[in-house]
This record gives C-alpha cells, sequence and structure tokens, in this order.
C-alpha cells in the first residue's frame, strides 16, 4: 500500500492550505502531486505542467523589445495555457495610485490597444481592485450578476461570465493584477486558482526584469510632469513612521538602481574635451573610492565580508572591458562615448543572457559606468547625484543596497513604500542609519540638493526647513546624552523594586553591535540573527566564511551566554542569491526551519560552523526559528546530532553537547506547548511574529496596522499558557519580541512570569529604569486584571490604567 498524501486527507481545501501571506507555501513542482486525481481534469494536469516548465516566460523577456511586448507576450502565453478566452494584466502606479491596464488579450478585434492605458481603477475598486487591495484571490463564476464587478470596462462587445483575478506581488512588494475570464459560467475550478497564483508569482519576479529591460532600451529618466514638479515643489512636511531612529538635515538625493540614464546622456559632453590620460585617471580615482567603501564597510560589518563590490572590481580588472574603451578612444572616440558603448554592449550581452546571476551583473555594469563617467566629467556631489553626506529618498531598497549606502557614508533615508520590511529597518537600526517610511511618492520628484532635516525618532520630514527647524535640530544633537553618561548609568544586574532578579539579553544583528551589548552591560546575546550575511551577499556564505563571524561572536564575549537562532530567510526577508530554484521554494513561500530541512547542505554548513566555532564557548545555546510542529523541532534536533557526528568523525574540535531551544511564534504550537516545553531545553518567544499569525495581520502593511493588536485576549492568555508550561517544566522563556521594551507591555510580562527578556541593546538602559521602580506583586495582579478580559476593549482600558498604576 503507498503512503497516503496527507494534503489528500485535506482535500486541498485550496488557498488557506496551499498559500500563506499571498504566496505558496509548497514547490510548485510539487503541487500536482499534491491534489487528488480524482479532483484534477486533463485541462489541470496540463496547467501544472507550464509551472514545471517556465523557461517559456523567462525567454520572453529575451525576446520582447520593451515592457509593452512583454506583457503582450506574456497575457498571450497565460491566455492559451489557462484556457481563457481573455487574459489582462494591470499594474499600479505609485504617482496616481491607480491600476492600469497594461496588456490585455481576447477582446473584440481592434479593442485591445485602445483599452490599454486607458483603463484606470482604484485601490479597492471592483473586483481587480479589490484582489489588489486584499491581496486575495477573486472568482466569478456568473461576473455579470455580480453588481460590483467591472469586467464590461474590459470587455466591450463581449459577455465574460467566468472571472479569476489573483494579485502580482513577490514578499511584500506588490506590483499589479493578473485576471482571466471566460464566456462559459463556473469555468475557473479551485485548481485555476493554485494555477494563476503560482504564476503570478513567478510573473511577479519577471517583471523587475522586464523593468530592466526597459531601462536598458529607454534609458535616461522622464521628466517630471509639471504636476509631479508642483506637488513636490508644495511639499513642506510629511509625517511617516519611524523605522531606524536618529536624526539627519541634509541635502537630498534620489536613489536610483543605477547611473543608466548617463549611458545615453550623448549631451553631456559636447563643449568639453577629454584624453585617454583623463579616462585612466577617472578609471583609477572610480578603483580608489570603492576601495575606500569597502574599507569602510568592512570596518563596519565583518559579515559583509568586502563582497558587496567584488563585481566592480572584477569588470575594472577585465583587461578586455577596458581595453575596449581605450581602442574606441585611440579610434578618435570622446571617452565618455567610448565608457557608454562599451558598457552598453556588455549591459545588453548580460541582459539576454539565459543565466539568471548573469542578468543580474546587468545593474553592476550600469553602476560601475556611470562612476566613472561622473569621475570623467569631475561632477560634484551637487552636479549629478552622489550619495556621501546626503539624505536619500527610494522606492524601496534590498539589504545590499543599505550597505552600499552606509559605505557611502549616507546621512539618512526616506522609503516612499507604504510598508517596511522588518530586515532593512533592522539592517538601518544596526548601521545607525535614520529611516523612515512615509507613503509621499511625490518625494521622489524634489530637486537634487533640496534641504531636508529628517527627525527618524518621530517619523518626520521637513523638506526645505524654517530656520527654527533646523534650529531644533542642532538642540537635539546637544540635547543627546554623551554615550559614557548613558554607560555608567546601567548597572551589570537588573532588580524589581521589591528585590526580583530579571535578566536582561540583548538582540544583535550584527557583530557591530556587541560593543554597545557591552557598554550596556547585557548579560549574553539573547538572540543573534545569523540571516543577514545570506541577505546581503551575491551568494551564500561558505562553512568557513560562517565559522570566521561566529567565531568572532563568541571570541568577543567568552563568558556569556550566547543564543544563536539558525538561518530564518523567506516572507519579506529574500536574499540575493541567485539560485533558481532557492529563490523558488522562498517566493512560494517556504521558509526559516522549512526552508532549512528541505535545503539540508545549507543547514548542514551552517550548523557545522555554528559548532566549530562554539568549541570552547561556555554558554552556547541553538535555537530554532518558526517551529510549527514536534516532528520540525526533533528533525532540525537530528541534523544537529548528524552534524556533531561527522565533525567527530573528521577530528575537527567542535561543541558537542548544544543546548537546543525553540522560538514560540506559532499558533499552531499552542495546543500542544507542554509536549514542547518537555522536548525543548529554552523558549524564546517571538512576539512579532506571534502576534502577526495569531491574528492573521501582516504587520509589514500598514493598511492592517490597526489590526496588529499585542493585547488581543488571545494574545494575552496564549502568551501566559507558554510562560506557565516551561516553567512546569522547569525551562527557560525569554521575550525576544517588540513587546519586551514596551512600557504598556512590560507590567503584563513580569506579572506572568517572565524573567528573561532579549531586546535591541539600545534600550537597555531604559528598560532597566522602569524595571527598578515595578514591584512584581502589582505586576501579578495587573496580569491577573488582563487576563481576566475577554475584549479588546476591555483590555485596552486595563493598560490604559495599568500604566498610571503600576
Amino acid at each position: 500500500m503507498q503512503p497516503q498524501n496527507p494534503l489528500n486527507q485535506r482535500h486541498l481545501n485550496i488557498c488557506p492550505s496551499v498559500f500563506r501571506n499571498g504566496d505558496p507555501i509548497i514547490s510548485i513542482s510539487e503541487l500536482a502531486g499534491l491534489i487528488p486525481e480524482s479532483k484534477m481534469m486533463k485541462k489541470d494536469r496540463g496547467r501544472f505542467s507550464l509551472l514545471c516548465d517556465m523557461g517559456d516566460l523567462a525567454a520572453l523577456l529575451v525576446e520582447s523589445s520593451d515592457i509593452r511586448s512583454f506583457l503582450e507576450d506574456t497575457v498571450g502565453m497565460i491566455s492559451r495555457y489557462m484556457g481563457a478566452d481573455a487574459c489582462s494584466i494591470y499594474l499600479y502606479e505609485d504617482n496616481t495610485k491607480e491600476l492600469v491596464l497594461k496588456a490585455t488579450i481576447g477582446l473584440n478585434p481592434g479593442l485591445n490597444s485602445k483599452k490599454v492605458g486607458r483603463i484606470r481603477l482604484r485601490s479597492g475598486e471592483g473586483p481587480v481592485g479589490k484582489t489588489y487591495e486584499t491581496l486575495w484571490p477573486i472568482r466569478e463564476g456568473r461576473a455579470q450578476l455580480n453588481p460590483n464587478s467591472k469586467p464590461a470596462q474590459v470587455a466591450e462587445g463581449k459577455v465574460f461570465e467566468s472571472f479569476l483575478a489573483v494579485p502580482v506581488m513577490r514578499g511584500v512588494r506588490k506590483f499589479g493584477v493578473l485576471v482571466i475570464q471566460h464566456e462559459q459560467q463556473d469555468h475557473f475550478t479551485e485548481i485555476d486558482v493554485v494555477v494563476l497564483r503560482a504564476l503570478s508569482s513567478q510573473f511577479a519576479s519577471a517583471i523587475e526584469n522586464a523593468r530592466l529591460w526597459a531601462d536598458l532600451h529607454k534609458m535616461g529618466a522622464r521628466p517630471a510632469r509639471s504636476s509631479d514638479r508642483e506637488a513636490s515643489q508644495s511639499l513642506r512636511f510629511v509625517r511617516g513612521d519611524s523605522a531606524s531612529e536618529g536624526y539627519a538635515f541634509a541635502p537630498a538625493t534620489r536613489f536610483r538602481r543605477s547611473h543608466g540614464e548617463l549611458l545615453t546622456d550623448d549631451g553631456v559632453d559636447r563643449d568639453d574635451v577629454f584624453s585617454l590620460a583623463d579616462f585612466y585617471r577617472a578609471v583609477q580615482q572610480t578603483s580608489d573610492q570603492l576601495l575606500d567603501f569597502q574599507k569602510r564597510l568592512t570596518d563596519q560589518l565583518l559579515e559583509s565580508a568586502s563582497l558587496i563590490f567584488d563585481a566592480h572590481f572584477m569588470m575594472l580588472k577585465d583587461t578586455q572591458f577596458i581595453n575596449k574603451i581605450v581602442g574606441q578612444i585611440m579610434d578618435g572616440m570622446s571617452p565618455p562615448k567610448a565608457v557608454r558603448e562599451v558598457a552598453g554592449h556588455y549591459i545588453d550581452m548580460f541582459s539576454s543572457s539565459s543565466n539568471a546571476y548573469i542578468r543580474e551583473k546587468v545593474t553592476d555594469m550600469e553602476d560601475l559606468a556611470g562612476r566613472i563617467l561622473k569621475n570623467l566629467y569631475k561632477w560634484s556631489p551637487e552636479e549629478k547625484g552622489f550619495r556621501e553626506d546626503r539624505i536619500v529618498i527610494a522606492q524601496d531598497l534590498y539589504p545590499s543596497e543599505i550597505l552600499k549606502l552606509a559605505s557611502e557614508d549616507v546621512k539618512g533615508i526616506i522609503l516612499v513604500r507604504g510598508g517596511v520590511t522588518s530586515h532593512v529597518s533592522i539592517l538601518a537600526r544596526s548601521l545607525k542609519i535614520p529611516l523612515v517610511i512615509a507613503d509621499q511618492p511625490e518625494l521622489l520628484n524634489l530637486p537634487e540638493g533640496t534641504p531636508v532635516f529628517l527627525d527618524a525618532d518621530i517619523g518626520h520630514v521637513h523638506i526645505r526647513p524654517e530656520k527654527s527647524v533646523a534650529h531644533q535640530f542642532e538642540t537635539l544633537k546637544k540635547a543627546q546624552k554623551p554615550p559614557a553618561l548613558m554607560k555608567n548609568a546601567v548597572s551589570p544586574l537588573t532588580r524589581t523594586k521589591d528585590g526580583v532578579r530579571v535578566h536582561l539579553l540583548s538582540n544583535i544583528n550584527l557583530l557591530s553591535e556587541l560593543s554597545i551589548a557591552r557598554d550596556f552591560k547585557a548579560e549574553g546575546i539573547g538572540l543573534y540573527r545569523t540571516e543577514f550575511p545570506f541577505l546581503i551577499r551575491p551568494k551564500f556564505p561558505s562553512e568557513e566564511e560562517q565559522h570566521l563571524i561566529y567565531k568572532r561572536l563568541f571570541d568577543e564575549l567568552p563568558d556569556q551566554e550566547v543564543t544563536i537562532r539558525t538561518l530564518d530567510i523567506g516572507g519579506d526577508k529574500v536574499p540575493a542569491c541567485p539560485n533558481s530554484a532557492i529563490r523558488e521554494d522562498l517566493e512560494v513561500g517556504i521558509r526559516s526551519i522549512r526552508f532549512c530541512l528541505r535545503h539540508r547542505d545549507i543547514f548542514d554548513q551552517q550548523l557545522r560552523a555554528i559548532l566549530r566555532a562554539a568549541a570552547d564557548a561556555g554558554g552556547f545555546r541553538i535555537m530554532f526559528p518558526m517551529i510549527s510542529s514536534l516532528d520540525e523541532f526533533c528533525e532540525a534536533k537530528d541534523a544537529v546530532n548528524d552534524c556533531i557526528r561527522s565533525l567527530e568523525e573528521e577530528g575537527l574540535a567542535h561543541h558537542s553537547d548544544p543546548v537546543i531551544g525553540m522560538m514560540v511564534e506559532l499558533p499552531s504550537v499552542l495546543g500542544i506547548i507542554r509536549e514542547f516545553a518537555r522536548e525543548a531545553d529554552f523558549f524564546s518567544i517571538g512576539t512579532n511574529d506571534f502576534v502577526q499569525y495569531m491574528l492573521a495581520v501582516d504587520r509589514s502593511n500598514e493598511k492592517m496596522a490597526d489590526y496588529y493588536r499585542p493585547y488581543h485576549p488571545s494574545v494575552l492568555r496564549g502568551l501566559q499558557d507558554i510562560v506557565r508550561a516551561a516553567k512546569e517544566e522547569q525551562k527557560d522563556v525569554s521575550v525576544c519580541g517588540e513587546m519586551a521594551h514596551e512600557p504598556e507591555y512590560l507590567p503584563f510580562l513580569l506579572g506572568i512570569g517572565v524573567r528573561r527578556i532579549s531586546v535591541d541593546p539600545k534600550f537597555l538602559p531604559s528598560l532597566q529604569e522602569m524595571i527598578s521602580h515595578m514591584r512584581i506583586a502589582d505586576a501579578e495582579d495587573h496580569a491577573r486584571r488582563l487576563l481576566s478580559e475577554s475584549t479588546l476593549r476591555g483590555a485596552r482600558e486595563v493598560l490604559r490604567r495599568g500604566r498610571l498604576e503600576v
């Protein structure tokens, strides 16, 4: 008898079981096999074959001359494979805040091109707008009966009864909506929803490449429309959200992923004459600048291991690249034009490659050529957007880009996206770069060099500030406590007012933060996040590279407890690694411990590196993230034991008996929390994800912010159950999420028995101060009153009174 497929038992009750946060949580190649044969028709099997061979979609990128033709080819391909009478793609425009029809097929002859670009929908308008707003598919079997439907706008002259729309998104970034339609009623099935969602996930990745392709063929920034300029000129104050605290007062510059506009700007040098010597000078100056950036970055971040600019140096060392430019100059071409010509040749070559890693070198080539041109022209920062000593305004940023900005000594960052990804904000905080998230696209149109005062402590952006505001900046700088004064104010031990001991530990993202943790007398590292070397490098770090980082961690803290969390990527933490299989898994939702157990080679390398680095460490602990079942936890522990055995066989020094615990983040563990407490050596409660998954709220989405309520009765009672289970089994339990340092929740946590708290090191002084004024008896009484409430209103009122009483 063949083993029964676990998903067959659920009969694939479609979206909730197969998708999480808008992304598939099982691999595409396995999807067809997980659906009961009785539910899969012949057409369904054909559609799954499309998912397993998406080379067609990649080929469209190479064969299409621009974004428009790529989108037109895409809707044609999807329409054919899905057996749809019509297919349309809507993309969201940030400037107009509208969904715009960008490509469609299946309408009456002559209507397709007339509709493209003209049909515009607001977020939430009709089923297309609703799909974009909610990030959830909408399937209609009789669309004409739905008064809220707007298919008639797209389907003039035809009646499409069946309608299916899915969001186009990648991680937390959403681009638009993919729609298919059919004249037959009830044509699309639940399986079509799964297939189209998986297609849209792959399409989202392709659309980024399509935009890059368009940049290569139509380089040069589009001049801001007069309405854009007027809107940006009228901007004086923007209220956003603080993602990384601090102040900055500096000229603003817009972040662009490349200097692509320079590569077609032939008119720039018409009045200047440049020599071959000028070109060599510019190349040397570019190399010196990159070396300086890299050295600064290496001094700040061992995790980067000087890899951020490696591609640039490899190109500079490529004699073919340099000699081609020199040859053009020797033949009489001006040096700027020669740089553009040769760089353009390489860009076209990289773009057409079937290798994803090579295609990604386009941006590196653009960046390098742009830097050479800037140095050739001897431009000052005011002339062409150098970012040193500037406040950078960007639509979004990857972790590697944050590192490049840090190496260039930017003073602050403003992101104009609506939400904030946790790894970007964490990285900015670790690098001490003030960061504000402001959903105000007009900021991107500010003239180069516009003075901006960034108050990232409260999320305020002042454009062209008055003298009084500038004076406020100087006052704030003077009012900041000197680090030495703050260090002296912190005691090595923390106790409540009635003498109860509370252990304060530190969350660490980067090794550069260890000095702050030591200065503020952290009693150890309660959470060391290991994902950043994976996020910021062009390839995953090897065992030896990881060993170097972890060894430095243990060497810096020889006598203290250090808890290392294994790799936690996926979701909004997407690595720069070009491996297509890895990216596919992450994009469809296989993340964290599931990713590690699926990719044992990556997991084993990390575990071996950790065990080797901790060979002489005393208080060493390993912690697994996103555990959802006892089976996962035991499988992860088995992986550790397998690595210990292999290291023993190889005769390599290692830690042979690590303490192994788990993050408590998912609601699925609550029902079996006592069994977990018997199996794990310790718990660490990640309140951010615990609240998010408990309440089904995406905390990075500002539209959902009001629903992210840590005081929800189910959350509070769940936390109590976790702490009680750990204490009954005499296991350590700590809290390492945002709730741990928030004044309104601290009394509750102490009241339910939490005595170990791990926070960002900057919160340690204020946290110790708050705890020193609290009595445990009062905190326990406060916790009892909170736990007795069954409504949000009641819990909120207890919290309000508690802040005054405790």
